[in-house]
């Protein structure tokens, strides 16, 4: 297969949708030689700061001097940014290879198990590329929930779930205590549990450490942490775990937020430690300094500054919303906004409407993605639809003038083609000043 035609595969695939459940990923790992039982290293779950964490201890441990499997979620541009060692993803002839090569498999699994689904042949063929790659290493993200996600056939050595809110509730439940059930359903015997969970969530949480009789470290607990707000340069933040102080560690995501995702990296590089992992303090200081995660308070344009942010449930764009408005100031902010049909829009929208600030509503080249129309009409405020993101980020940048804000939220499919198009107008740009 070429590229393409891999891709139109995998995408054929979501056809089936989302089927929970291991049966099919263990059946295709064990075709391929058991290649999940090779791996030590960290599996994340939680609702929100889950990739943000993933990205601060993967940083650490290249900074070790480790080899890392990355497994991110989802992609902002292409489906090769879910398979990535030291942080580069895998290349397209590669990846194509490497679903050639699997579809034999898929197809004979299909037969006794009915058809994989995108998201588990994507788990299943990243983690037979990385025992072909030979990583030290593997920083794992999970995608749906927890129990029956299929990334959770990894026992890494390492669990953390950052925190609960209510996110996917159609498949994970209503309540904050059933989807705390389904995120634990990570957490394995003989390992060490990590969590940023409050309650009632975190008593879930706790009483699942205790019934596998392992060690749960608690964010405001067992960690603490005290951070101060960096405006642009990010965070700066002093992080106590059982194992010690880490004190004035500098993190460049933007976000206060992002402090308690970086307290539970640091708590999560402890954990690697007590294992019997290397890795220095200095490792750590200069790891978490050097960390990047594309779509999360991400600044991907200047005059006016283009801010993008993948935040798709009301906790993380409350979160996001919050540090916007203080990097912003008192200069001019617009808000581009697109979400998928399936969340929870109305406390979404109410939350955008209580910025105060120009709304444009875009349309997202997603088959789930909502109407902007129909966002509009739920919004009950002024706003202002476009057919496209280009169409909304051109008109967001007039209405925000050179030394204004242009903030792009509430999916991270809208972010990815934010990011496109950004870079096409900056390449657009430079082949103009050349010519």
């Amino acid at each position: 297969m070429t590229y393409q035609d891999a891709l139109d595969y995998l995408t054929s695939l979501g056809r089936f949708g989302i089927k929970l459940g291991l049966e099919r990923t263990q059946a295709l790992l064990h075709t391929l030689g058991d290649p999940h039982q090779l791996f030590q290293g960290v599996l994340v779950a939680g609702t929100n700061g889950k990739g943000s964490s993933c990205a601060m201890v993967a940083s650490v441990l290249q900074s070790a001097g480790y080899r890392v499997g990355l497994m991110p979620k989802p992609h902002l541009i292409s489906y090769t940014e879910r398979i990535q060692v030291d942080q580069r993803p895998i290349a397209e002839f590669d990846f194509a290879a490497l679903l050639t090569e699997l579809q034999p498999i898929i197809n004979k699994v299909a037969a006794e198990l009915g058809p994989p689904t995108e998201f588990e042949i994507l788990t299943s063929a990243a983690l037979f590329y990385f025992a072909r790659a030979g990583i030290d290493l593997l920083v794992c993200e999970v995608g749906l929930g927890g129990r029956l996600d299929s990334t959770n056939v990894l026992d890494l050595g390492v669990s953390v779930i950052t925190n609960i809110a209510l996110d996917h509730t159609q498949y994970l439940g209503s309540t904050l205590e059933a989807i705390a059930a389904e995120k634990a359903g990570i957490l394995k015997p003989d390992s060490v549990a990590i969590t940023g969970a409050q309650p009632p969530a975190l008593g879930v949480i706790e009483a699942k450490a205790r019934d596998l009789k392992i060690p749960l470290l608690r964010l405001g607990h067992e960690i603490e942490v005290n951070a101060v707000d960096k405006a642009w340069a990010g965070v700066q933040a002093t992080i106590t775990t059982p194992a010690g102080t880490y004190r004035d560690l500098r993190i460049p995501l933007l976000g206060l937020h992002q402090a308690d995702n970086a307290a539970l990296a640091v708590a999560a590089i402890d954990a690697l430690r007590s294992r019997g992992w290397d890795i220095s303090d200095g490792a750590l200081r200069d790891g978490l300094a050097r960390t990047r995660w594309p779509g999360r308070l991400e600044v991907i344009d200047r005059n006016p500054i283009v801010l993008v942010d993948g935040a798709h449930n009301p906790a993380g764009l409350e979160r996001s919303l919050d540090a916007v408005q203080k990097l912003a100031k008192g200069r001019p902010l617009v808000i581009v906004f697109g979400a998928m049909s399936d969340k929870d829009l109305p406390s979404m929208l109410a939350l955008v409407r209580s910025v105060g600030a120009p709304v444009i509503f875009s349309r997202i080249g997603w088959h789930r993605a909502a109407a902007p129309a129909d966002l509009a009409a739920q919004f009950h405020g002024e706003s202002e639809i476009a057919e496209s993101s280009a169409e909304a980020l051109s008109r967001a940048r007039e209405r925000a003038g050179r030394d204004g804000i242009v903030f792009v939220c509430g999916s991270l499919y809208l972010v990815g083609e934010a990011i496109t198009e950004t870079r096409a107008r900056v390449a657009r740009g430079s082949r103009a000043a050349a010519s």
